[in-house]
């Protein structure tokens, strides 16, 4: 058995660490339940002929090859920061070559490894290992020997698609190389990636069915769900020759344009499979209060979303545990070893979090307003109480200028005793030396008292998936234990809309695309023709925001440009006394004492811009200089 030199893996979902160092370090006391993988602890080296002659041992492989799924996208910077979603506060990250346009082969910008060239190549490489070795492994459990088998086509097909949406087609292998043999493989095309990553996961389904499931590991389910989205990706106008290239003058203008897209076939027919796909995972499950025939009441359809970014993973008030109906596949944490620090990332300074991925104007203002109709800061009456009267989602995913929180850390309670949010500007009643009006900084600015460096350049901050437990502060001894959710259920029924409304079928859509409106309490739509697909792709933004959707969306439908190019925008907060009004001390969020002054403003920090280059991720130079049949991305 051929194994990697040396690396070190840690994927904490219960179990605890793999190692591999030339031979295989496991894992071996085990504790398995419903809802956690195994828990073990380090023997020492194991043989490979020990490895495949035992069912334990060869089940703790496996969970290696999970291993590469990392945090999901609970990583400290996130791919919400490459798209008109959020901005990444701390400069020198590598995440500003990406939204300015200078990446290039030799200048290769932020990758999370969860996606990165060399890391998906490492572990499919592992599941090489595990496809070349079960079906001769020794151990007398033919049921266990189908199921691993089934998860390691599932995770080969997970992470070839990974490579596939961000690169396009890609050296299909599926072998394990050793140390001494020839790497020199050439890109395959698009059509034929897809058909490996869709034969791979027929495999998973016929192995997996049947077989027991537990939360984090594949199932027949989480094949055919990402069956559907491969099929979704296949059939967008991205991966159509004809269309990309009358989009774009570089994509005309490339050599190689099979590697990125179909150069035949009926994108209708495209369509037709990825809507029937989605159908069939729609039909297996039921996902999560999507049975409504009218509006939920505001506060439940905040209420149905904050459950559903929780998927089981807080004990809060309120907070329904049967969120976790929405996972179709996920990253799970033990309550034995948590380590999602999502808020510490991304929560506000005044908690003595680090403002990491900070929501943007243009992903604010894309939240409707109660009655449907769009927030517009041209409205006056709107601009004047632009948090009023929002779609419900809206405070179950932004954190802005005087939202209801959780308690301040100890060290920031007696500033703050009531947790609110505080990215304003506060009139404190003095004036300086040449009479004009002295404003205290909201502790959750980058002029508060309190970490002032970690604080939002926006003046929003991200809720979602933040845990609403104030027994949970957020700060740095603090973790959540929320779930990553690569696949739910939700996104299938939005792959159906949109196949729907591509093949002509808007009665369908609008019929599920109300279904989900209604969970989060807005009313029904009644578009038609463009407009029903406006509001379709704006819907999918709001109610997938932060889940990895919106990178690929903008590139799927052609539109990034319109997205990505645009300025930073964020918000000024001013809070002015009224007359005869004296300043709250502690501070706090009052209209009886304050007129509030909101002003859309740009944000300097990133000069973005859209290169149709960008539609790719480059193939680094070191990859290129190693495999000499490599072709190069166009644009680059």
């Amino acid at each position: 058995m051929q194994l990697q030199p040396t690396m070190s893996i840690f994927y904490k979902t219960g179990y605890r660490l793999l190692t591999v160092v030339g031979t295989f370090t496991m894992l071996l006391t085990f504790s398995a339940c419903d809802d956690e993988f195994l828990n073990t602890e380090p023997l020492g080296s194991i043989s490979s002929q020990a490895t495949w002659a035992d069912g334990p041992l060869s089940e703790a492989f496996v969970f290696n090859v999970y291993s590469y799924l990392g945090r999901g996208g609970f990583d400290e910077q996130m791919l919400a920061s490459l798209t008109d979603e959020a901005l990444f506060t701390h400069p020198g990250r590598g995440i500003d070559i990406f939204n300015e346009g200078n990446e290039a082969p030799d200048n290769i910008a932020w990758t999370s490894g969860t996606y990165s060239y060399g890391n998906m190549y490492s572990a499919i490489r592992q599941a090489n290992i595990v496809l070349q070795e079960l079906p001769n492994s020794t151990f007398d459990n033919d049921e266990l020997r189908d199921r691993l088998m089934g998860e390691a086509y599932f995770l080969r097909a997970y992470y070839y698609h990974q490579l596939a949406r961000f690169y396009g087609g890609v050296p299909l292998i599926s072998t394990p190389y050793g140390l001494n043999e020839d790497y020199s493989v050439a890109r395959s095309t698009w059509a034929e990636t897809v058909d490996f990553i869709l034969s791979d996961l027929e495999q998973a389904i016929s192995l997996l069915q049947g077989k027991p499931e537990a939360r984090g590991r594949a199932s027949v389910l989480a094949a055919q769900a990402l069956k559907a989205r491969v099929l979704l990706y296949a059939a967008s106008d991205l991966h159509d020759a004809s269309k990309l290239q009358a989009a774009s003058s570089t994509m005309a203008g490339y050599g190689n344009i099979d590697l990125v897209a179909y150069t035949s076939g009926s994108q209708a027919d495209r369509w037709t499979a990825a809507r029937n796909a989605a159908k069939v995972v729609m039909d297996a499950s039921s996902g999560y209060q999507l049975d409504l025939t009218e509006p939920a009441a505001p506060e439940q359809g905040t209420m149905n979303h904050i459950s559903i970014a929780m998927a089981g993973g807080s004990a809060a008030p309120g907070v329904d545990a049967l969120g976790a109906q929405e996972l179709i596949f996920e990253r799970s944490v033990a309550g034995t070893y948590n380590e999602t620090r999502y808020m510490m990332y991304n929560g506000p300074n005044g908690y003595h979090n680090w403002a990491g991925n900070t929501p943007i104007g243009a992903l604010v203002d894309d939240y409707e307003m109660m009655d449907g109709t769009s927030f517009s800061w041209d409205d006056e009456e709107v601009a004047a109480n632009p948090y009023d009267n929002r779609d419900p989602r809206f405070y179950a995913h932004i954190l802005y200028d005087g939202a209801e929180w959780k308690p301040r850390p100890d060290d920031v309670v007696a500033r703050d005793p009531y947790g609110e949010i505080q990215t304003g500007a506060y009139d404190s009643g003095q004036d300086n030396d040449s009479g004009e009006t002295i404003y205290i900084p909201g502790l959750d600015t980058r002029e508060s008292s309190v970490e002032d460096w970690n604080g939002t350049r926006t003046h929003y901050y991200t809720r979602k998936f933040g845990d609403p437990d104030p027994a949970i502060v957020d700060n740095t001894s603090n973790f959540n234990t929320t779930p990553w959710p690569f696949i739910r259920y939700t996104e299938m029924v939005l792959n159906y809309i949109e196949a729907s409304l591509e093949l002509g079928d808007e009665a369908e859509a609008t019929a599920w695309l109300n279904r989900i409106r209604f969970r989060a309490g807005m009313p029904a739509v009644t578009d038609t023709g463009d407009d029903l697909m406006d509001r379709y792709r704006n819907e999918r933004r709001i109610e997938l925001s932060y889940e990895e959707h919106r990178y690929h969306d903008v590139r799927r439908w052609l539109i990034a440009e319109e997205t990505q190019g645009e300025p930073l925008g964020g918000v000024d907060v001013t809070a002015d006394l009224l007359p005869g009004q004296s300043p709250n001390e502690p501070y706090f969020y009052d209209p009886e004492t304050y007129e509030y002054t909101y002003e859309p403003v740009i944000v300097p920090e990133e000069s973005r811009m859209w290169n149709d280059k960008m539609f790719f991720r480059p193939i680094s130079r070191g990859e290129i200089n190693r495999n000499e049949l490599l072709v190069q991305n166009p644009g680059y």
